[in-house]
């Protein structure tokens, strides 16, 4: 479905990703890594808000800046690391804004549309407020709604920076569950800086100083192991029953 073919980026003189070699398909992977390692870098990348120094971004075996803006609309949503939601508009208001890419500007939603934002609304549990104003929410209701947004636009394809921002534990809990359920069908890339959610990824993708440090299953001894090197021994891995759990290593 998406494919990054020897991705590199710079910020000004300094190489920020290098190299990047990757392909996601349906199911969710986790890019993790410490702080700097280029991960929000390749997500923006995969979205086509970046343009690389070297390599490129294919989706479905088409490069994706051959992709019209529309058509590239319908395929991917995108949920920023700290969206902005301001004014005067409902959370429903927001949420059908999904629609666009289908509707266009002047579109008048029907009964798909009224559908695809009621299925919204219900994954992320913004029903019970869809019609407070925007500027009434909390930081976890803002990142809900903003992640209500992202599935109303029913594209195949879902980036996700940091989508637990601000959220407390049972909606993080509720998040996983949910990104879980919709990996059946979509193809899901998500930043995540939350080691023990990250591990209920399908697969992680592990980023150290810009490059693919590992790529592997959740459950993948080696991954663990690189896991542990990304974080220069910070944390560990252990064994919980079927999953593995990451933990700080405060007793080494």
């Amino acid at each position: 479905m998406l494919a990054a073919l020897q991705l590199s980026a710079r910020r000004g003189p300094r190489e920020v990703l290098s190299h990047v070699q990757a392909r996601f398909a349906t199911g969710w992977t986790a890019i993790v890594g410490p702080n700097g390692a280029g991960k929000s870098t390749l997500l923006r990348l995969l979205a086509g808000l970046l343009r690389p120094s070297n390599g490129s971004v294919v989706l479905e075996g088409r490069d994706l800046a051959d992709w019209p803006l529309a058509e590239r609309a319908r395929r991917i949503a995108w949920l920023a690391q700290e969206g902005e939601v301001s004014g005067d508009l409902t959370v429903r208001e927001l949420v059908a804004l999904g629609r666009l890419p289908h509707l266009g500007l002047l579109g008048t939603p029907g009964p798909r549309d009224d559908a695809a934002v009621d299925a919204a609304l219900a994954a992320t549990e913004c029903q019970g407020w869809q019609h407070r104003r925007l500027h009434e929410l909390s930081g976890g209701e803002r990142q809900r709604a903003l992640l209500a947004r992202a599935l109303a636009t029913e594209a195949p394809v879902l980036l996700l920076d940091e989508p637990t921002t601000h959220l407390d534990a049972p909606h993080q809990v509720a998040l996983a569950r949910l990104l879980r359920r919709l990996a059946a069908t979509r193809t899901i890339v998500s930043v995540l800086h939350d080691l023990p959610l990250a591990l209920h990824a399908d697969r992680l993708l592990v980023l150290r100083q810009g490059r693919v440090l590992a790529e592997g299953a959740h459950d993948d001894p080696l991954l663990h192991a690189a896991l542990v090197q990304a974080f220069d021994g910070a944390i560990r891995i252990d064994r919980r029953g079927a999953r593995a759990v990451a933990l700080p290593a405060l007793d080494d």
